[in-house]
């Protein structure tokens, strides 16, 4: 059972929330710096994260399931769509950029939700996903949306990303910090996230992990696809839909 989007609007809006989406955000603007004039999905409960995202992109929706619930967005927040993550009501290859956020950690079915999502992700678009860390402390705690459902580890999140045909591109982690109130002071978890990034980097408690999905790749099966290069760490090139394909870099 998925958690409520109630919970999960009370827990974005406690400090301990305000910390979680200031330090995920950073990392998410890290990988993803621009973008201008593509089309964005949230998917699961991204909304506190697609703001930024939403500034310049020229769609920006978020899309929460059916049994989660939703929350009416902010004259600032992009617009709601509530239905069955299975079935998304979107054409093929429309969404440049896809996040998910508290989307994997409850789902029903793994493999279908990511056929999905590749589905409706355009030629070499970029997939991200916020998933609860499986060594980090956040995941020990029922009191925050990461201690609910199943946490990951880089390997599993490789493998499941392989097995939807989508190549694991960047990685990163956050939420160092420990989920203690006393924590939470902006400074102090400024502090936490420092620290953890040089000493600590396993520990986080959220791992990000970006996938690309390639033009030449086949429609997913449910069976596990050939490794491709290994994931990198760091940012990488944004992807171009079918749309802006005459704008492209050269590979060099």
């Amino acid at each position: 059972m998925r958690h409520d989007a109630s919970e999960l609007n009370r827990f974005y809006a406690s400090r301990k929330g305000l910390t979680a989406r200031r330090m995920i955000g950073r990392r998410i603007a890290a990988l993803w710096p621009a973008t201008k004039g593509l089309d964005v999905l949230g998917l699961g409960y991204a909304t506190p994260y697609l703001a930024p995202l939403k500034a310049e992109a020229r769609r920006c929706i978020s899309f929460m399931p059916a049994g989660q619930g939703a929350i009416i967005p902010a004259a600032d927040e992009p617009p709601v769509v509530l239905g069955d993550e299975l079935r998304l009501p979107f054409p093929e290859a429309l969404f440049d950029r896809i996040i998910l956020v508290h989307a994997l950690e409850e789902a029903d079915s793994l493999s279908t939700l990511l056929r999905e999502v590749w589905r409706v992700m355009a030629p070499e678009g970029r997939l991200m996903l916020v998933t609860a860390s499986r060594t980090g402390v956040w995941a020990l705690s029922d009191k925050t949306p990461f201690g609910h459902g199943r946490p990951f580890t880089r390997q599993q999140i490789s493998s499941v990303l392989e097995d939807a045909l989508l190549e694991p591109s960047a990685w990163s982690r956050a939420l160092y910090a420990p989920p203690w109130n006393w924590a939470h002071n902006p400074r102090i978890a400024k502090l936490w996230e420092e620290a953890g990034e040089h000493a600590w980097a396993g520990l986080g408690g959220v791992i990000l992990a970006e996938a690309v999905k390639h033009t030449g790749a086949v429609r997913p099966k449910g069976h596990a696809a050939p490794a491709r290069t290994p994931a990198l760490e760091g940012r990488s090139r944004p992807a171009l839909s079918p749309r802006n394909q005459s704008n492209r870099t050269p590979n060099t």
